[in-house]
């Protein structure tokens, strides 16, 4: 055997001089489209605070459509899907226009993930674009939300928030009053931002939530149902000990303090906090479920 040659379980596995061909138009042609796009999100709405998670979620929803890849294949279809593929390649091509030249990022990047979709139904079939339907759908909390929108949904949380946190710190003995969305600790003046309570946070733990209800997989409906719309709470629940956070830490450390590093730091709270507070809630729900169903075998027991 030539030193050169591969053995057969390794040749196997590497990709066949057709398959390379074939993908490589639609690597090219991918890159040529959406590159300049992501280039210019990494250095510039994704570097903000209020829009950092859109990385996170691109890369989650990479992770589990790589993670599913069996599930896609199982159910792939030779003949792909070509209408409803070219669909939506000339809907996603038409949001690319038209966000690039009119400077619509929800366009834009929407469009990103109706091409791919496109994609996966030209080669694989609507019914493998269906088995991996959740990381498409988790992909569009990454797209932001139209400013008017997010305006006037914004200011309500805001308020919410900073009145709980105002009542939580004032009930613990804290000296702090509040005036709309500014909050007086001490000799100290917070404004509530939007990053720390704005709707884009929500959606952000809301995306959160749902990645874990898909990593955990429950057979129960009950246990899945309930963790489902307690997000939302738990989303509010997280945002009042961000804002908790960064309000004590000006408190104890000062103002620099409260706007340099630490400031960062209550981020990693948010998601912590929020990231706790589902496990402990879906280990609740896991007793209460597995309580019912012992209490059913006994009382079926002769």
């Amino acid at each position: 055997m030539s030193a050169l040659s591969h053995p057969a379980s390794v040749r196997d596995k590497l990709p066949s001089r057709a398959i390379i061909l074939e993908w490589l138009p639609i690597i090219i042609g991918f890159l040529a489209l959406y590159l300049p796009s992501f280039y210019s999100l990494f250095h510039g709405i994704w570097a903000t605070e209020d829009q950092a998670h859109g990385p996170i979620i691109l890369a989650l929803s990479v992770w589990l459509l790589y993670h599913q890849r069996a599930k896609l294949l199982e159910r792939a279809d030779p003949r792909g899907s070509p209408v409803l593929g070219s669909f939506m390649f000339i809907f996603g091509l038409l949001l690319y226009v038209v966000g690039v030249s009119q400077q619509i990022l929800a366009f834009e990047i929407g469009s990103f993930v109706v091409v791919t979709m496109s994609i996966v139904c030209f080669k694989f079939g609507a019914a493998s674009l269906r088995a991996v339907w959740f990381p498409f759908f988790f992909m569009f909390f990454m797209i932001p939300l139209p400013s008017a929108i997010v305006s006037a949904l914004t200011l309500p949380m805001k308020i919410a928030v900073s009145y709980v946190t105002e009542h939580l710190l004032f009930w613990a003995g804290y000296p702090i009053a509040r005036s709309g969305v500014i909050l007086q600790i001490g000799q100290y003046q917070l404004l509530v931002a939007d990053a720390c309570a704005g709707l884009q946070t929500l959606l952000t733990l809301e995306a959160l939530g749902l990645f874990y209800l898909n990593l955990v997989r429950h057979t129960s409906p009950f246990r899945n149902i309930v963790l489902a719309t307690l997000i939302i709470p738990i989303s509010f629940t997280a945002n009042v000990i961000r804002v908790m956070t960064l309000t004590l830490i000006t408190y104890y450390f000062g103002d620099a303090a409260g706007q340099g590093f630490l400031h960062g730091f209550a981020g990693m709270v948010l998601f912590i906090s929020a990231l706790i507070l589902i496990i402990s809630l879906d280990t609740l729900l896991q007793w209460i479920v597995r309580r019912g169903n012992n209490k059913r075998s006994q009382e079926g027991q002769p």
